[in-house]
């Protein structure tokens, strides 16, 4: 859904309440993780943090989708469980518009004896885009280094997006680099909000 405005809250409520049952957009289920032809793969990792105390927060601000405080990108609801079929709208500010764009939360990850943790979503069928998302946390213990990995499959599927899409592509790369930063700096505070030296 594109919109020279906004999306109110009944709007989102609305539109959420129509992605639910809509299906995904792409096949198969774990094109994140593997890739697939066709489909643009594209990876970034960022080191956010040292020990096992920042990978139990890592872990926290990920569930609670602090990787999407971004102020031009929100996902709602805000406090989505990151269960496998949970679905959440997307709302992008970009070029002077809005858009907003269904996904379902398709796997968790814990795999590597607990050194990774995470989930994926998927694009569902009023996505502007076709795809799907990895978003992890991982601990290294012979560094202590927790580091966030995003890994996306992805190709346009809305005219808008094909049409536009250098533009497309520009925004996934700060997409990524905003998502990053946004999980450096929730664990460079704690709870209180206040900077943990």
């Amino acid at each position: 859904m594109f919109s020279f405005r906004r999306p109110s809250e009944a709007d989102i409520a609305r539109f959420l309440e129509s992605s639910r049952d809509l299906p995904l957009s792409y096949a198969p289920v774990g094109l994140g993780r593997h890739g697939a032809g066709g489909y643009q793969l594209d990876e970034l990792t960022t080191r956010v943090g040292h020990g096992e105390a920042d990978f139990d927060r890592a872990k926290t601000a990920l569930a609670e989708w602090m990787h999407f405080q971004l102020g031009w990108v929100q996902v709602y609801p805000p406090s989505a469980p990151i269960t496998p079929g949970s679905v959440v709208a997307v709302c992008i500010r970009h070029l002077g518009f809005w858009s907003l764009n269904g996904c379902r939360v398709v796997y968790a990850i814990e795999g590597a004896g607990g050194l990774e943790w995470g989930f994926a979503y998927g694009t569902l069928a009023n996505h502007a885009e076709t795809g799907e998302e990895v978003f992890t946390v991982t601990f290294h213990p012979a560094t202590g280094e927790v580091a966030y990995v995003i890994r996306a499959a992805s190709r346009p599927r809305a005219m808008l997006a094909r049409l536009g899409y250098p533009v497309v592509r520009a925004l996934q790369a700060r997409f990524r680099r905003d998502s990053a930063r946004a999980m450096q700096h929730a664990l460079s505070t704690n709870t209180s909000g206040s900077t943990i030296c």
